[in-house]
């Protein structure tokens, strides 16, 4: 059962949360739902449509593009992390894949709520940007350090 005083305490801790005026926060949690994943699970394949996105509460996973047939791990993501921001921003294919290392519990946000507050948020929509630059910039280093 959805606890919505802990899914609260998630969501503040979250960095492109923490501008966001607490009743707003709470009917992020409130809408929100838990999914639990076990290792090996996928919460997203690249390419895939989707209109949500995971705030990670707890465990860990991989998120993996696909360079020249084959997986590249891009990056790690773990607790108080948010994967799937890209394609609910652009309205587009999930940009990689997402697949459980450990036991992995995470909230499901959808695109609606989320885009509302980015909408209502002007604080919030920075961080993001600031967010996905420094992920485009980590990516990049991987990826040319997975073609050498």
């Amino acid at each position: 059962m959805n606890n919505l005083k802990e899914d609260l305490e998630v969501l503040r801790r979250v960095p492109i949360f923490d501008s966001v005026d607490p009743a707003s926060l709470r009917l992020l949690a409130f809408t929100s739902q838990r999914m639990m994943f076990e290792p090996g699970q996928v919460l997203m394949h690249q390419g895939a449509e989707s209109d949500e996105g995971y705030v990670i509460i707890s465990g860990s996973a991989d998120v993996l593009v696909e360079a020249g047939g084959l997986p590249v791990k891009i990056a790690e993501v773990g607790r108080h992390d948010f994967v799937g921001d890209i394609a609910m921003l652009c309205n587009r294919p999930r940009a990689a894949t997402v697949v459980a290392t450990s036991p992995l519990d995470a909230l499901v946000i959808a695109r609606d709520q989320f885009m509302e507050l980015a909408e209502h948020t002007p604080h919030m929509a920075i961080e993001i940007m600031r967010v996905l630059a420094d992920r485009l910039s980590r990516a990049i280093q991987e990826l040319a350090r997975a073609r050498s």
